[in-house]
């Protein structure tokens, strides 16, 4: 953590700031121009689950996609960090046994739902957690039939030496600029490799989803990543999730997807930007704040996207009787 960081988010209650949330964030063009900047943006970070869309594209570039005939939510959800919804499990369960696998080659492991609402539902009915339960279950489900496609053992797909994580390592390092060969490497909650990267080299691939910078072969398979986000929103995330619901109120002109510890990416094709942003204390309530009021300030949302999505700009806290007594807003040196 940074301590020069910016406050971007700031707690109310009362009228008073009762809490503060520091970080660092990153306007890109499709130039390459930094458009606006806030905080140490060169610092490395593990960017975490927004990779996902750019880790989706070695799916359609080996030719899995097409050979396994992955539809456009499946690709959604290659993207997704979901929340074990039913629809979003039974969509990975059929996507595996259309490629001739079971849910016990999923290497993410198993994990309770991102949604409160989803774990209390499952616990009521005594249903068990599974490995397709798990938010990343559709991005292996991807690893997986790019490795059979391929010819690859399925086995240890999430290994760092295995074909499929080089694959994929290869197009992070194209897209975000950024050779991986010295850079900080951990394990993701999934298990996968994780390199830490610079919050300019993240903005930077989000315009290169968005941009035709790598030729027609690699802007064919971007664009089809981009299309089955703004398509399948609800399989990005789900039910009053951040990510679902800022697409659906912009028909998928903007797209947003959030990672672990604070990391939040967004790609903006009608503006030709890219976003990146980090809260220091890797806060998911801040990076969502901070992503709602910057995309705010950017005025790349229409009115009516606006009035759908206002408590992701300004969110209100209540009480436990009710009562409105704070909000989370963006921080006044957070603007533009």
């Amino acid at each position: 953590m940074n301590l020069a960081n910016p406050v971007l988010i700031d707690v109310t209650r009362g009228g008073v700031v009762e809490s503060r949330h520091r970080g660092a964030c990153v306007v890109m063009d499709t130039k390459g121009d930094i458009v606006h900047v806030w905080g140490d943006v060169e610092a490395p970070v593990f960017p975490r689950s927004s990779l996902k869309p750019v880790q989706a594209l070695a799916l359609i570039e080996t030719g899995a996609a097409d050979a396994f005939d992955v539809t456009d939510e499946e690709i959604a959800l290659a993207c997704a960090s979901h929340n074990s919804e039913r629809d979003q499990v039974s969509r990975v369960m059929t996507w595996l046994h259309r490629v001739g696998l079971d849910v016990d080659d999923l290497e993410c492991g198993s994990a309770e739902s991102m949604s409160l609402d989803v774990t209390k539902s499952m616990s009521r009915s005594g249903e068990m957690f599974t490995r397709a339960h798990h938010n990343c279950s559709g991005k292996h489900a991807g690893f997986l039939t790019t490795a059979l496609h391929m010819g690859e053992p399925t086995k240890g797909y999430i290994q760092p030496d295995h074909p499929v994580q080089q694959r994929v390592t290869r197009i992070i390092e194209e897209m975000t600029g950024v050779s991986l060969a010295k850079s900080p490497c951990g394990a993701d909650g999934c298990g996968i490799p994780v390199f830490a990267i610079p919050l300019v080299g993240l903005a930077r691939a989000m315009v290169h989803m968005i941009s035709s910078d790598f030729g027609e072969e690699r802007m064919a398979s971007t664009h089809r990543v981009i299309a089955a986000m703004a398509a399948h929103p609800h399989m990005v995330a789900g039910t009053k999730r951040f990510d679902t619901r800022m697409m659906e109120a912009t028909n998928g002109r903007v797209l947003t997807k959030i990672g672990a510890e604070g990391v939040h990416v967004a790609m903006i094709p009608d503006y030709g930007l890219g976003v990146a942003l980090k809260i220091d204390d890797g806060t998911m309530r801040a990076s969502e704040q901070a992503m709602g009021s910057l995309l705010d300030r950017l005025g790349v949302l229409s009115s009516e996207a606006h009035d759908q999505v206002t408590d992701l700009i300004e969110k209100p806290i209540f009480n436990t009787v009710g009562v409105q007594v704070g909000e989370l807003r963006g921080a006044k040196g957070f603007k533009i």
